[in-house]
């Protein structure tokens, strides 16, 4: 298992658990143990379910728990996976949120099913190198997202969850179609000048989907029109294919250069030690959702590209920023076969969350 570092130092490397292990024997035979736990290795078993689909199962899970009962086992897991103690967190609420955690990923006892993931696919016209990033999620503590790129638009993936979006569910979604132009520095600590910017773009943005959503009727009532006559679907194609390359051609050259940057006053970073200085922003819409993903919503935001390997996300309505930075592990066979089979597999794991 890949586990982010400790909240909320996104910039440190990524730490490796093992889970379990196989012993290839002689005459074909194989062992396998589960690795959970702390009392060593002992029985376990996998099973193959299909293509791209594998179980582990424990066989003796009296070997994951402690002399000290739940309590002690609660105190251990949060050292390992946040690196600090009960007594650290003085917040009710991350209180409340670690321990659901807790209890969620505790009661599995290693008994997982396993899913292949694909990285993304590159292109050229691409912001930055689509992949793998770790991203501050308040009181959540850090998540992993995957960034990918589908034309206009940007999308980051949960690849892990919390009680309130689970894995698989687009967090953010980026307009690369409406970059956004920062105010000057002092202008930029006022939360309600930002608040008007992005406003009156998501309002730009609801007007052109609303333009987009009449034409496309017309051209519908306009096709069934004259569905008996000839028609030369070759001229409208290349006339069609025409435009859209030239949107795509100018939405990553129109980029400015590196303009200072800082957060506005009364919005909440985990990680205080942000860039100071981007290269590009973008209106976006970020998901949010009460506890077991009841009334989920997309609100406004603003994507921050800061380099190569890290951005950012305000989300205007929380009040709050996420900052996140590049996995650098090089992951073998990962690549996806095909941009079909990626977006296929993006597909199945929002299904899967929802």
């Amino acid at each position: 298992m890949y586990l982010p570092p400790h909240d909320p130092h996104v910039d440190d490397p990524m730490r490796f658990k093992p889970l379990f292990r196989i012993h290839l024997m002689e005459r074909k035979c194989a062992t396998v143990e589960c690795m959970y736990g702390h009392k060593g290795p002992h029985n376990g078993h996998i099973q193959i379910v299909k293509k791209d689909e594998f179980s582990t199962k424990c066989n003796q899970t009296d070997h994951h728990r402690m002399s000290g009962g739940r309590q002690e086992e609660f105190r251990t897991w949060l050292r390992e996976e946040w690196g600090r103690t009960l007594e650290d967190i003085f917040h009710e609420h991350m209180q409340e949120l670690i321990l659901m955690k807790f209890i969620y990923t505790s009661q599995y006892d290693n008994c997982l099913t396993y899913r292949r993931i694909y990285l993304p696919p590159s292109s050229p016209e691409d912001l930055i190198q689509p992949g793998l990033f770790k991203g501050t999620y308040g009181s959540h503590g850090l998540e992993i997202v995957m960034l990918s790129f589908h034309g206009k638009k940007a999308k980051g993936t949960k690849i892990t969850g919390d009680p309130n979006i689970p894995a698989g569910q687009q967090t953010v979604e980026i307009d690369l179609a409406h970059p956004l132009q920062l105010p000057d520095i002092e202008n930029l600590r006022d939360f309600s000048e930002l608040s008007r910017i992005v406003l009156e773009v998501q309002e730009q943005v609801r007007r052109e989907e609303q333009k987009q959503e009449q034409q496309h009727q017309e051209e519908k009532e306009h096709f069934q029109q004259a569905a008996s006559k000839p028609a030369s679907p070759l001229g409208k194609g290349a006339e069609g294919e025409e435009t859209a390359a030239g949107t795509e051609g100018t939405t990553q050259d129109e980029g400015p250069a590196s303009q200072p940057f800082v957060l506005p006053m009364g919005v909440i970073s985990r990680n205080e030690d942000y860039p100071r200085s981007c290269r590009i922003c973008f209106y976006g819409t970020g998901l949010i959702a009460g506890h077991g993903f009841t009334s989920p919503e997309r609100t406004p935001g603003v994507f921050v590209l800061f380099d190569d390997d890290r951005f950012g996300f305000i989300w205007l309505e929380l009040k709050s920023f996420s900052l996140y930075s590049r996995i650098k592990v090089s992951f073998q066979n990962a690549q996806a076969p095909s941009r079909e089979a990626f977006d296929e597999m993006l597909k199945n794991i929002q299904s899967l969350a929802t």
